[in-house]
């Protein structure tokens, strides 16, 4: 089953449940799936493209219940917070803050890195390897201060 025939029988389900709140996130992800699906040459969403849409949908939904926190409107924020978690149901197991500094000092080995100005080098071969399993922000974080040292 691919990722757009589960997002549309999870639809379904939402619609046979009446769960407004979980169809609103389902029919997110949807029309963001048909409006890749329909701006390229393809008919048909890779399964590596429909994880970084919903990663992205994912992190645009934290970033703005942050936003509303600070602003004290707790009301909306309750709403993207239970549209995140419905989006990060889709999404791939993330790793632990542990695995990935692990995964730092490697590609910090392999490099060869030894200063905070060879940060580039350390992170193509970690965006490449650790792509929708970890936080940019955090390998970013982790980078720094391993090479700082």
């Amino acid at each position: 089953m691919s990722f757009t025939e589960k997002i549309n029988n999870d639809i379904k389900q939402a619609m046979l449940a009446k769960d407004k709140d979980t169809l609103a996130a389902l029919r997110d992800i949807k029309s963001k799936l048909l409006l890749e699906a329909t701006s390229g040459s393809g008919n048909e969403v890779s399964e590596e493209t429909a994880m970084k849409i919903c990663m992205k949908l994912h992190k645009q939904r934290i970033e703005t219940y942050d936003l509303y926190i600070a602003q004290n409107r707790e009301d909306l924020a309750v709403d993207e917070l239970f549209q995140a978690k419905v989006i990060e149901a889709y999404l791939p197991q993330q790793m632990s803050a542990d695995d990935v500094l692990k995964e730092v000092q490697l590609a910090i080995a392999n490099t060869g890195a030894s200063s905070p100005q060879e940060m580039g080098k350390v992170m193509g071969i970690l965006q490449a390897k650790l792509a929708g399993k970890a936080d940019g922000k955090l390998i970013a974080q982790l980078v720094k201060e391993a090479l700082a040292k």
